[in-house]
């Protein structure tokens, strides 16, 4: 069995305002993707969860969205490619600023929400994407869905791809996100997502709702950490993939 790591969307917040558990999820998942202030996060949560990464020795990654607070970045807002270039370059920078000040080092970037989906589907935006890490930092490692644009436009342009899957997320037969809102959309069961999880890493596919499997390397597992089952999915998928025999580590750490 491969070595898989599980990540999840975390540093959430803005002010005051908490969104899930952090300090629960930093204790089971290998990678963390760190909101960059723009649909969530700002500069006391980054570094407070770049911080509280590096002492549970969690690997930490850029997560770009579209400045979107009230709708959580989940929203298509109509910024053309450049615009979107320039805006990941502008949050992985301030990623790298404060994942330094708090002593860590982020290695990766993950596009968060409508931004990541549109890229996903969309070639012009996930150049656009993969230009701009490149531009920041080319030793940054793209973190992309599975099957994607992403992954051919990061591919591209040479950065050094890996290729996840979504614990507590439906596909479509074409390997993609079903919308949130859609039936099938979300699987909130976390034994339900664990076993389908296993399955997918056993047979390298996904499994749409219907059965279809398509293949494809998996290096990692998101589980979004803003639901109220966050943690007992992070925890029930971890703890049946290494009874599976898979070693749970993050793709790529820091040192």
């Amino acid at each position: 069995m491969p070595t898989i790591d599980l990540n999840s969307d975390l540093g959430e917040g803005f002010g005051d305002y908490r969104a899930g558990d952090d300090a629960a999820m930093l204790a089971i998942v290998t990678s963390a993707n760190v909101a960059c202030g723009m649909h969530a996060g700002d500069p006391q949560i980054m570094a407070r969860t770049f911080g509280l990464a590096r002492e549970r020795g969690v690997a930490v990654g850029a997560h770009p969205g579209y400045p979107d607070l009230w709708g959580f970045g989940r929203r298509v807002l109509p910024y053309t490619p450049a615009e979107v270039e320039r805006l990941v370059a502008y949050q992985v920078g301030a990623a790298q600023a404060l994942a330094t000040y708090a002593g860590h080092r982020i290695t990766y970037v993950k596009t968060h929400g409508a931004l990541g989906n549109l890229a996903a589907a969309n070639d012009e935006v996930a150049m656009a994407v993969a230009r701009a890490v490149r531009a920041v930092d080319r030793d940054l490692s793209l973190l992309a869905i599975a099957l994607s644009a992403q992954v051919r436009a990061g591919e591209a342009l040479g950065l050094d791809v890996h290729q996840e899957i979504f614990a507590d997320r439906g596909y479509t037969e074409e390997g993609l996100l079903v919308p949130r809102g859609q039936p099938g959309a979300m699987i909130e069961d976390p034994e339900v997502a664990a076993e389908r999880v296993v399955t997918m890493v056993r047979e390298g596919a996904i499994i749409a709702g219907s059965g279809k499997r398509l293949p494809t390397p998996i290096r990692s597992v998101c589980v979004h950490g803003d639901s109220h089952y966050a943690v007992a999915t992070a925890r029930t998928v971890r703890a049946r993939l290494e009874e599976a025999g898979v070693t749970v580590a993050p793709f790529r750490p820091a040192a």
